[in-house]
This record gives structure tokens, sequence and C-alpha cells, in this order.
């Protein structure tokens, strides 16, 4: 379930054309938590999880793996 989330997060991130200092700025953490989201095991807090999903027009039912796009 977690690489599930993972991966949807890092495919959304990575298709949202912007730049991981981009996506800090707008969601107000650094480039590296962004980074580590895509790449590491860490999850974002329940509040960043929650900007990332605002910002990038993102269903979190579907980051979540609750509903199919």
């Amino acid at each position: 379930m977690i690489e599930m989330i993972k991966e949807r997060l890092r495919e959304e991130i990575k298709a949202s054309g912007l730049t991981t200092v981009e996506i800090a700025r707008r969601v107000g953490i650094s480039p590296e938590m962004v980074t580590q989201y895509m790449t590491t095991k860490k999850l974002p807090k329940l509040d960043t999880f929650a900007r990332i999903c605002k910002e990038l027009d993102l269903s979190a039912d579907y980051i979540l793996n609750l509903k199919d796009e």
C-alpha cells in the first residue's frame, strides 16, 4: 500500500512539470523534502500531503489508492 502511494505521488509530481524548488516553495517545505518524498520511504505529514494535493490539483483519493483516476 505504501509503495503504491509513493509511486502515484512520484508520478504526479513528475507529471506536474514543476521543479522540486517550485513545488517546495508553493507547499512551504524544502526542495530536499520533495526529493525525499519521491526517492525514499519518507511520506509527507498529513498537512503537507494536503497542500501538495491542493497545489498540484491532485486527488488525494487517487494518491491514497482509494479510487482509480
